[in-house]
């Protein structure tokens, strides 16, 4: 499946009316087409049942956390070694996507991590990545400026870099990855799910059109609408959160901010992180403010950016990319984050209802893992996992914010 053909192909697959979908009944039913529900129902089809994946308003659209121009794929994480190995799972199968694919959906930029002095995080992240046998190395401030001159380092800052990950094309690979699913037999519908009712089973998805689609197993992926459809349970534990994304201009003819002179970069700076991309396919030089900001309603919450997150970016840009200081705003995106209270994901069996399947809480750095967290939500819902991690567990979910995982 082309790239450039994959919005047609799964448009082509999305039925004018729901009732048009004839199947009786399905194995699973998966609801919410972004980076986990798609990877979730691929996995579940490649095991051998009937898949149905649905959506309210199409994959990785523009409300979605999912949506947008680019993700970061990236092995650091401090001591955090379940992450480590999930993006190191995770990270040949996004190549196998873009490979087969038309357009890339992953530019293997390399990523850095900068430090202004000595880290608990840079020493935990090294310290795994080395018992891993990843090729990451350190950098000094005097190596960090020779290697990338558009950075302003000091000679006390540190760089973590890994050679290997990079940047994948968010939007456009989830909506590759569900035109496969649908060309490898799978069934993807486009409709609004009401909340489920009761207790004990499932046993249709029912639209807010009354439309509905009986399964044996349900999976729930989806992302700040969780707490939407379990309000008793999830509403206090997901927290949606509106973060801002902006693009600038180098000058033109300068290629200090093209893919190959700066790699995918994180900048861990007196408590606050920085995080951007160099001009991917054109469309110039992202950052974004890695905070967790304040509450968003997905579906009424306004998304035009704010003149004080645009000064807060340009405050950081002109004290580490200075010749980006003045260069004109290209673009700007509000998406969000969906958040649980310490930012572990979320994969688990609804505590009430005994074939519902909870997959979540990517809490901003969850969409590196798709394939990993497919595989695992799969394995979960079949009995085929031999141990659970308890870090993915509902119970270990509260409702205050306290935010561990980066």
């Amino acid at each position: 499946m082309l790239v450039a053909g994959a919005a047609a192909a799964v448009s082509a697959a999305v039925p004018a009316r729901a009732r048009s979908v004839t199947q009786p009944r399905w194995d699973v039913a998966v609801v919410g087409a972004g980076v986990f529900g798609a990877w979730t129902a691929r996995q579940l089809l490649d095991s051998g049942k009937r898949v149905l994946l649905i959506d309210a308003w199409g994959p990785a659209h523009a409300r979605a956390s999912s949506g947008g121009e680019s993700r970061m794929t990236r092995g650091s994480y401090g001591a955090d070694e379940v992450y480590t190995r999930m993006a190191l799972q995770s990270l040949p199968e996004w190549q196998a996507l873009s490979d087969r694919a038309d357009l890339p959906l992953f530019h293997r930029t390399g990523v850095l991590f900068v430090f202004p002095r000595p880290d608990p995080f840079l020493e935990d992240t090294l310290r795994v990545h080395r018992s891993l046998g990843l090729a990451t190395s350190l950098l000094s401030g005097e190596a960090l400026r020779r290697r990338i001159p558009a950075m302003a380092v000091n000679a006390e800052d540190q760089g973590l870099f890994e050679p290997g990950f990079g940047a994948l094309m968010a939007r456009r690979a989830v909506q590759t990855l569900v035109a496969e699913f649908v060309r490898a037999g799978g069934t993807y519908l486009q409709a609004a799910v009401a909340p489920p009712v009761g207790g004990g089973r499932v046993e249709a998805l029912v639209t807010e059109r009354g439309d509905r689609f009986a399964a044996d197993d349900f999976v729930f992926a989806c992302g700040p609408w969780l707490g939407r459809l379990f309000p008793d349970l999830l509403a206090t534990r997901i927290f949606p959160t509106r973060q801002e994304v902006f693009f600038f201009a180098p000058a033109p003819g300068d290629s200090r901010f093209e893919v190959g002179q700066l790699p995918g970069w994180a900048d861990f700076n007196n408590g606050d992180v920085y995080y951007g991309f160099p001009s991917l396919e054109g469309r110039g030089f992202k950052i974004a403010h890695d905070a967790h900001g304040p509450r968003i309603d997905p579906d009424q919450g306004d998304r035009t950016p704010s003149d004080a997150a645009l000064a807060d970016v340009r405050g950081f840009i002109s004290r580490r990319f200075p010749d980006l200081a003045e260069r004109p705003l290209s673009e700007a995106r509000v998406c969000q984050y969906e958040n649980s209270s310490n930012g572990d994901l979320l994969i688990d069996r609804h505590p009430n209802f005994r074939n519902v399947m909870l997959v979540g809480a990517g809490s901003g750095h969850g969409f590196k893992h798709g394939p990993a967290v497919g595989r695992y939500a799969a394995q979960l819902l079949l009995g085929a996992l031999s141990v659970a991690e308890p870090r993915f567990s509902l119970a270990t979910k509260a409702e205050r914010e306290a935010r561990a995982v980066h």
